[in-house]
């Protein structure tokens, strides 16, 4: 028993350190099912990327809602391009008829995608049929260039169309949220639908466009001077101001809230929204013989508590 109790004793105070065995099958398959995942990931982009093409018109190259119609070769096309190709497959050129293709509508509906201004900030994830309302709504959808005077076909966010204002346009950048501004036209009896001036404010972090132009309402020529909000008409809500133009002891004032960019100017300006001048009105207060304009507009803004 002796020697056995000594045995016990060496294998208790020396104890064989016995690393784990490398399970190399182990690491190998492992490797393989990340391997396996990653290129699932890939083959599911590649399947997405895939049915979007199956679902873009071949003649507007947008992409296709219910009804989606298709011809006897199994081409189809949206059904706003339908009538445009009088009834003929833009593909095959085979007779289209009333057939739908339920089929693609289907796969359409299990899709979910990125919203199309992810590059402008929007990280949300849509489905197929619900991609199109969003983005129509979407809160980093960028803006329209609010200069009126061209046609200009610029867009961004708003401080990068601050910038284009200031750089490519040569709008007159202003500090504060009080102003006043004086307007002069030599022959003010010539009145085109044309923007004279855009003035940009900023103040309370924010910056506003204001407009002043001539234009005609009805036969009569008329001056119009409204305020609009580079951002969301939420946002645009928060505020208030005023206008006032006068003179030799008569004024003409006019207060609102101002409009979002969203809006175009053309819409901003046919709904009346702002300070309407009448032409003779405008004279007088220019003064002198009446044949140059003359006009001295003063205002505020202002946020609603």
């Amino acid at each position: 028993m002796a020697p056995d109790a000594t045995y016990y004793d060496e294998v208790r105070d020396n104890p064989e350190v016995i690393d784990p065995p490398k399970n190399e099958d182990m690491v190998e398959v492992s490797e393989q099912i990340n391997d396996h995942t990653q290129l699932s990931a890939k083959a599911n982009l590649a399947d997405a990327s895939s049915v979007r093409e199956l679902l873009e018109c071949p003649v507007c190259l947008n992409a296709m809602y219910p009804p989606i119609h298709q011809c006897s070769n199994g081409h189809t096309l949206c059904s706003g391009c339908k009538p445009r190709v009088h009834n003929r497959c833009p593909t095959c050129r085979h007779e289209l008829g009333n057939i739908r293709c339920l089929a693609l509508e289907k796969v359409a509906a299990s899709l979910e995608l990125p919203c199309k201004y992810q590059s402008f900030g929007c990280l949300g994830i849509y489905p197929y049929y619900c991609k199109l309302k969003h983005e129509s709504q979407c809160m980093f959808r960028p803006y329209n260039c609010p200069y009126a005077g061209s046609e200009c076909t610029v867009v961004g966010d708003i401080s990068y169309l601050v910038s284009h204002l200031k750089d490519d346009h040569k709008v007159d950048m202003h500090s504060g949220s009080s102003f006043n501004h004086r307007y002069v036209k030599s022959n003010p009896h010539e009145v085109e639908n044309a923007t004279w001036m855009l003035t940009v404010f900023s103040c309370f972090g924010q910056y506003f466009c204001l407009h002043f132009e001539a234009f005609q309402l009805g036969t009569s020529p008329v001056y119009i001077a409204f305020l609009r909000f580079m951002g969301d008409d939420s946002e645009a809500k928060s505020y208030s101001y005023s206008l006032e133009v006068g003179g030799y002891g008569r004024k003409i004032t006019w207060q609102g809230v101002p409009r979002s960019i969203r809006d175009s100017h053309r819409k901003v300006r046919d709904s009346y929204d702002g300070l309407i001048i009448q032409r003779n009105m405008a004279l007088f207060f220019s003064g002198g013989d009446r044949k140059e304009l003359k006009l001295r507009v003063t205002g505020r803004i202002w946020k609603e508590q």
